[in-house]
């Protein structure tokens, strides 16, 4: 079972857009409480579920990526399968909402 991981602008299209199987970003900050709320959340999704890779992308450390995906706010979680952006969900949310919201993707 896995982890999250960081991607950077650099990783992104390699690890995230050209991955086989789903994937969960996670863009955040360091400064962002709800982003430090919802971290512990995607640990257990990603050790719970290995039909889906969850990562992470520091938006302050890594703004190409952050803007070319029109990051505004944060929490942001994109589910992206077969390079395409597919679900989108804005804020942190318990893990019983969040669940539910990536169902398809857990497997």
């Amino acid at each position: 079972m896995g982890a999250t991981r960081p991607v950077t602008d650099d990783t992104f299209e390699a690890e995230v857009l050209q991955s086989d199987k789903p994937v969960l970003v996670d863009f955040w900050a360091p400064w962002c409480g709800p982003c430090r709320q919802v971290a512990p959340i995607l640990e257990e999704l990603a050790g719970e579920h290995d039909a889906i890779e969850v990562v992470k992308v520091n938006t302050d450390e890594n703004p190409r990526t952050a803007a070319a995906y029109g990051i505004t706010s944060i929490p942001t979680l994109n589910v992206y399968s077969g390079g395409q952006l597919v679900k989108s969900i804005i804020g942190a949310r318990p893990k019983p909402a969040l669940v539910r919201e990536l169902g398809e993707y857990l497997g």
